[in-house]
């Protein structure tokens, strides 16, 4: 019964987009609070892993915390709840019984992501494979949700090495519009430049950017359709490589390796996804792969968590230790770690804003004394344990 009560308590609370409403009043962008997860996690064989990419403040003493999880296939964990999640915050472990955190799949959630397309326009990618890579950006746009942007990049014979088909956009007959434009008729391919490209613009994006006050970008992602040769770029793969494991916020690589002549240069592909969170693909000569694997991407982005917990350290304008963990199944006693922090401040007099952690204040009362931690018994002395 108690477990049941929880379930339905948090699936009344967590409804409500707090982020939704920072952004209209202003917090967002420049002016946003919050902090990333330090590192890159991976899954041993069998095993499962999570990642922190953000965690935000700006409702304080609330505090939101995005983390994606993945198994030894890189695939998300599945329905994670409360029962899953264990909360540290400066070494002390929440009582999830006292209904102080929750946790929500992004999917249902109003705070966006974005994502680049890489798409090789050289002629060797040229008839019947590049039809396919078309048509399965196509598939991935129309696989997003509406809040959801995406950008276009195609690698071709201009100074920079690559053409801006879009910016970040929302209209899917837009974005599917330009695609369709697309000719393979570049005689280089600066695989890499373009990548840095792509890599700038979700820096940006990971910056707290928004296109307008309706949603908050929390993650970007770089899908790249190539053979994964490279000629001429003014950047090499290893500096790209250092440049991708120096950012503070993860930006996944997913790549889609396929050419009909040559497939020596997919390990380059490979590298990139590995080496940055992302996943790589051999698909080879069988083109019509791409629309599913496209899919597969799109619903690991829609997979990622939202944790909001209520935090009781009082407001010092300091930075403190969080630490969250995942029990996967349930009840199985094992559980795998990341970190970030976060800070204790005093959200500013903004009408919205006090709205906001006023609703909250009701939905999740403080505890009448201010612990939200998870009490070890203790054994009278002379009874045995």
């Amino acid at each position: 019964m108690r477990t049941q009560a929880l379930k339905v308590f948090f699936r009344k609370v967590f409804g409500v987009s707090f982020v939704a409403l920072c952004v209209s009043a202003g917090l967002m962008g420049a002016q946003a609070t919050f902090a990333q997860g330090a590192g890159y996690g991976f899954a041993a064989p069998g095993s499962y892993g999570l990642k922190i990419y953000r965690s935000d403040y700006s409702l304080y003493p609330f505090v939101q915390v995005y983390f994606r999880t993945f198994d030894a296939q890189m695939q998300p964990l599945v329905n994670l709840n409360e029962r899953n999640i264990g909360v540290m915050v400066k070494g002390r472990t929440y009582d999830p019984m006292k209904r102080q955190y929750g946790v929500q799949s992004i999917r249902q959630r109003e705070e966006a992501t974005r994502s680049v397309l890489i798409i090789d326009a050289s002629q060797s990618m040229a008839g019947a494979p590049f039809e396919e890579t078309l048509r399965a950006a196509i598939r991935y746009i129309e696989s997003k949700r509406p809040q959801d942007e995406v950008a276009v990049l195609a690698i071709r014979d201009t100074k920079e090495g690559y053409e801006v088909v879009s910016q970040f956009e929302r209209d899917e007959r837009a974005l599917a519009r330009r695609i369709a434009d697309i000719r393979a008729d570049g005689m280089k391919t600066r695989l890499y430049d373009a990548v840095g490209a792509a890599l700038q613009m979700c820096g940006m994006a990971s910056q707290g950017s928004v296109i307008d006050s309706a949603n908050y970008v929390v993650s970007c992602s770089v899908v790249v359709f190539s053979d994964g040769k490279d000629e001429g770029s003014s950047v090499s793969r290893d500096e790209l490589m250092t440049r991708i494991s120096g950012m503070s916020i993860p930006v996944p690589i997913y790549s889609l390796a396929y050419s009909r002549i040559e497939p020596t240069y997919f390990k380059n592909l490979e590298a990139l996804s590995k080496n940055s969170f992302g996943i790589y693909y051999l698909v080879g000569e069988t083109t019509n792969r791409m629309q599913q694997v496209v899919e597969q991407i799109q619903n690991i982005l829609q997979s990622d968590y939202v944790l909001t917990f209520r935090s009781y350290v009082p407001v010092d304008g300091e930075k403190h230790n969080l630490k969250l963990g995942v029990e996967y199944p349930s009840g199985s006693g094992k559980y795998v770690y990341d970190d970030t922090t976060f800070e204790a401040i005093q959200p500013p007099p903004i009408p919205a804003i006090d709205t906001a952690i006023t609703s909250l204040n009701q939905k999740i009362p403080a505890l009448p004394d201010g612990n939200p931690y998870w009490e070890r018994p203790t054994t009278p002395v002379g009874t045995a344990e």
